[in-house]
């Protein structure tokens, strides 16, 4: 057990054996900023005052030559080896709103979505909830490290954790998931973690934008939004996009919402053309933004999938003056 000081802040916490900073920050209760939780998006940076840390992915993308000649760590991919100071900006923001734990689970069911997209569902040993639109870590057995992935269902307990995961061409661990793994096997799982949950007090309706795996989500937002007392007067907007039409996903889970057709729709779009295709043509983000008839400030946006298509999104939606508090969504590269 290591102790962490945050001198600025007169704030002490401990991090436990094998025990990330970053995540022990936040099952302190702390604020500590993040993203991505696995190296790529760099804002869970800290500097170390005194100490020494071990990286666990010391060619982490988002940690540049500039960074670490500055003596900056990431929080997600550095365990102590000993106590240590550090600097860090802490925020209110990032506190968890339920704090994430670590346990073991095991494969219950599989079933496929897509070509490429696979649901997996896990009974863990020790419960924790999440809140619609965040994610957990998965470790599999043989893989090194953990990868992030957003839940898809929805839960007040926290029992099971189901998950909608896109095999990826060189993912170790998708394609360990797809190829080998076994109903019965077991993996660490480790969250809730993400700022980009449904918020029930927006004044606004929903607008829902995914592509790839980035349907999960999206579906746990739908689900939660279908059950919710305190949205049950707006409407929700879900807009998915894929390259061909086997690639579509997400419209079988809406229609069995209470509310499908009249709170809910769903609407696709294919960035490619495909003669038998009769639906909206183009990106995504055009289409979201026709479906709403260009008035995407008067919506709270949730979106999730590839890095190209998220920032397509914001850019629109800067573009558009869409306050920032509108915007909710987790960077994952």
């Amino acid at each position: 057990m290591a102790r962490i000081e945050i001198p600025a802040a007169n704030i002490a916490f401990e991090c436990p054996e094998n025990d990330t900073i970053l995540r022990a920050a936040l099952r302190s209760g702390l604020g500590a900023p993040y993203e991505c939780n696995v190296g790529s998006c760099g804002n869970c940076q800290f500097e170390l005052l005194e100490g020494q840390v071990h990286s666990l992915y010391p060619a982490a993308p988002g940690l540049n030559e500039r960074m670490k000649q500055r003596n900056r760590h990431l929080g997600c991919q550095s365990q102590p080896l000993g106590d240590c100071k550090i600097k860090v900006p802490l925020r209110e923001d990032y506190k968890a709103k339920i704090l994430p734990a670590r346990t073991h689970g095991a494969l219950t069911r599989m079933r496929d979505l897509t070509h490429d997209i696979r649901e997996f569902r896990f009974r863990l040993d020790s419960a924790n909830a999440f809140l619609p639109g965040q994610y957990g870590l998965i470790g599999v057995e043989g893989v090194e490290g953990a990868r992030a992935y957003s839940y898809c269902n929805i839960t007040n307990v926290g029992d099971e954790w189901h998950f909608q995961i896109k095999r990826m061409p060189n993912g170790a661990c998708s394609n360990a998931l797809f190829d080998h793994i076994k109903i019965g096997a077991r993996v660490s799982l480790d969250g809730p973690y993400g700022n980009a949950y449904l918020r029930e007090d927006a004044p606004r309706d929903l607008l829902c934008v995914a592509g790839g795996s980035g349907l999960s989500p999206m579906i746990s937002i739908s689900r939660a939004f279908a059950q919710s007392e305190k949205l049950k007067d707006r409407m929700l907007h879900f807009v998915y996009g894929g390259r061909a039409m086997r690639d579509l996903a997400g419209e079988d889970m809406l229609r069995e919402l209470p509310g499908f057709g009249t709170r809910i729709h769903y609407h696709a779009a294919l960035s490619m053309a495909e003669p038998e295709w009769k639906g909206r043509a183009g990106f995504v983000h055009d289409a979201a933004k026709d479906v709403v008839g260009g008035k995407l400030a008067d919506y709270e946006i949730y979106y999730a999938g590839p890095p190209p298509m998220t920032e397509a999104i914001t850019r629109m939606a800067i573009e558009n003056k869409v306050p920032v508090g509108q915007l909710h969504f987790d960077r994952f590269y």
